[in-house]
């Protein structure tokens, strides 16, 4: 792989382009994995794009089309005839196929759908038919299947006879008759096999499969666990009826991550690249929760406003409510991102709530008496002698680190509660659990500090 930003390429490219040296430039695309040539194009002008896609070899074409954003692939389809058109949807798998119907307008779908073998649709139809967040909706149609009375003869032929229009055949399912899935056997298993050997004899019979109706993430992350580069997908009556694949999983991966650091973040979610996304559009996925979190953070206005007098009594105090709130703050945090993040790897389940509050009241306590030594020592020799302020007493010194002590355990506990309930509720954790624990923990610290500061310095 070349690297993009180290070199001249684009320049190379523009200068050979006003000179009109194509087969230079194709010679140079050829250089590029499909992934690259997509990237370069994008950068390229719009009436340029067409012009030097169509300089790709047929495959390689196919192959760049399906990295391209949705921009790209319309501005294309928008000119292409219809051989070409009909060139490009015949190289796509299935659930490329559905994934470029998606993000399509629907005067664009409708050219594409009319452009699709019967065979296609069909498939493309039933594929659609499932919940965007489902197994169903991810899985392509495209695999090899055999059958269990098949010598290792017989299979291979099948395979070199069908298996140059499946997404893979490193993997392949054995079915009977209506489709059930018994087994599946590997290529390695096949090469190493004698030719008369039967299907039956040498399949795996343990499978793990999922369920069309099973969330993509889950899927995905058991591809992950179990290191498969397929998974087989079944309907309720376990016909086989799918596979996902490897790259799809990683897609979905990266998709839930992405959403769920947004959700943390205060955003709404959107599929758009950062730099293609509008200032406009931008600014709608951010504004509702700024609203939202800058209602909610009124609390904390009406708590200060409580404890009017004692502010006004010891002016000191309200030095350090920042250092307070933003520890609180941040220590909730640490326990929501580890929760969720453990969460989204079925590490934890609500029936772990029991050892989960465990582990974080010990961490917690430990966390927040460190923190409360660290700071008294700081109050005493820096802000006291160092510094000669004398309103720093001891007293004072005590309400501060006691109120550490607190509100690390109050925020570590928020942290962990919010995203166990959230999902045993079954909402996203990262939406209920990421903007609204700095909010809690903020009010939860000033109470925490005025209630101190009450007693023990009789204000």
């Amino acid at each position: 792989m070349l690297d993009l930003e180290n070199s001249r390429v684009m320049e190379e490219i523009e200068e050979l382009s006003l000179r009109k040296r194509w087969q230079e430039i194709r010679d140079m695309l050829l250089l590029f994995e499909p992934a690259d040539i997509a990237a370069i194009l994008a950068e390229l002008p719009a009436d340029r794009l067409p012009l030097l896609y169509r300089l790709l070899p047929k495959e390689l074409a196919a192959e760049t089309f399906v990295e391209m954003e949705p921009e790209e692939q319309e501005l294309l389809i928008q000119t292409f005839s219809d051989a070409e058109l009909k060139e490009v949807l015949d190289e796509l798998y299935v659930d490329d196929t559905v994934d470029l119907i998606e993000e399509m307008p629907a005067s664009v779908v409708k050219r594409i759908l009319q452009h699709t073998d019967p065979e296609t649709r069909r498939s493309v139809n039933e594929i659609l038919k499932y919940p965007e967040d489902s197994a169903g909706s991810i899985m392509t149609t495209e695999f090899v299947d055999l059958k269990r009375d098949m010598t290792v003869e017989a299979a291979i032929k099948r395979i070199r006879r069908t298996g140059v229009d499946k997404e893979t055949i490193n993997i392949c399912y054995v079915t009977d008759p209506s489709r059930h899935l018994l087994g599946l056997v590997s290529i390695r298993t096949l090469l190493l096999a004698d030719q008369d050997d039967v299907i039956e004899d040498i399949m795996e019979t343990n499978i793990i499969s999922a369920s069309t109706m099973d969330d993509r993430e889950d899927v995905a992350q058991d591809l992950s666990k179990y290191d498969f580069l397929a998974m087989p997908v079944v309907d309720d009556e376990h016909r086989l009826v799918g596979i996902v694949t490897i790259d799809d999983a990683i897609d979905v991966i990266e998709e839930e991550t992405t959403e769920d650091f947004e959700h943390i973040a205060g955003m709404t979610h959107t599929d758009k690249p950062y730099l293609r996304t509008g200032v406009w559009e931008t600014v709608k996925s951010r504004i509702p929760w700024l609203l939202l979190l800058m209602l909610s953070a009124t609390f904390t206005g009406m708590v200060l406003a409580g404890f009017e007098d004692a502010l006004s009594a010891c002016y000191v105090l309200t030095v350090f409510i920042p250092m307070l709130m933003d520890t609180g703050g941040n220590s909730g945090n640490q326990s929501s991102v580890a929760l969720i993040r453990s969460l989204s790897l079925d590490e934890v389940h609500f029936s772990d709530l029991p050892a989960v509050l465990w582990k974080e009241i010990r961490v917690s306590v430990t966390c927040g008496a460190i923190l409360a030594a660290c700071n008294f020592g700081k109050l005493m020799l820096i802000d006291r002698l160092l510094l000669r302020n004398s309103e720093i007493t001891i007293i004072v010194a005590a309400v501060i680190c006691l109120t550490l002590v607190f509100t690390v355990f109050c925020a570590k506990i928020v942290g962990c509660l919010m995203p166990m309930i959230s999902a045993r509720l079954k909402l996203d954790p990262a939406v209920v659990a990421g903007p609204f624990i700095t909010t809690i923990v903020d009010v939860l610290s000033l109470l925490i500090y005025f209630q101190f500061a009450t007693w023990l310095l009789k204000l």
